[in-house]
């Protein structure tokens, strides 16, 4: 039977040295755990041993509940940590802190989310900065996050860009021109990218598969074959 790890700030230093110790247990339960703990009597003093495990942790279900726990703490503290992160050569670390952002939703946070970010080599890195963005975004800043949004478009695989049609679709109507010009890109994964985004943006119960197919499809026969080509299916059904 695991032990229940309880942690009460009043205890100080031992106390804490038995939190990160269990932080770092070679079982993900007991991590989990842990971190409930940690979170349900947050303790500023283990705010720098929480931010480092973030960075290090294998489990998604404890990076999650690592970035709650972070949460509870107080954002005056928690916050200018967690920037520092943001500039992290470690990639998790950076995915993580853009993560904890999004729980944390202090607006104020918008200015950290660099264009270096929004272009991260990395996918999921880059994929958690649309996403938060999305949401820390103030409305005079939304042409500008389309913008560089849109430049992202036909990147990496099926989830990547499926993470990019969601964050271009969550910002709404002001995305239409910059999607219609991308549609004409000479690139034809540009171009299908967009027309499956805008599909989406004008019907989200379209799903993505159906809309990128549908895209790749004008893109490969042009509009005007392509509709020709829908209207003599749908008069043979």
């Amino acid at each position: 039977m695991q032990e229940v790890v309880s942690i009460n700030p009043t205890n100080g230093t031992p106390q804490n040295a038995r939190a990160a110790d269990a932080l770092s247990a070679e079982d993900s339960s007991v991590r989990l755990q842990a971190a409930l703990a940690v979170g349900s009597n947050p303790d500023p003093g283990l705010l720098e041993t929480l931010v480092e495990r973030c960075a290090a942790e294998p489990d998604f279900f404890v990076r999650d509940m690592l970035s709650w726990t972070l949460t509870r703490l107080p954002p005056e503290i928690t916050l200018p940590r967690i920037r520092q992160e943001l500039s992290s050569e470690r990639t998790q670390a950076r995915s993580q802190a853009l993560h904890t952002l999004s729980k944390i939703g202090n607006k104020s946070a918008w200015a950290w989310i660099t264009r270096d970010l929004l272009r991260d080599a990395d996918d999921e890195v880059a994929r958690t900065a649309w996403r938060v963005a999305v949401v820390l975004v103030p409305e005079d800043e939304k042409k500008y996050l389309v913008d560089e949004l849109v430049m992202q478009l036909g990147r990496g695989d099926r989830n990547v860009q499926l993470s990019l049609s969601r964050a271009l679709v969550d910002l709404g109507d002001v995305t239409e021109p910059a999607l219609d010009k991308a549609a004409a890109s000479p690139d034809p994964a540009v171009a299908a990218h967009a027309r499956a985004t805008e599909l989406l943006r004008r019907n989200p119960e379209t799903g993505f598969d159906t809309a990128i197919d549908e895209a790749k499809r004008v893109v490969l026969l042009g509009p005007e074959r392509a509709e020709a080509a829908n209207a003599v299916e749908t008069a043979e059904c």
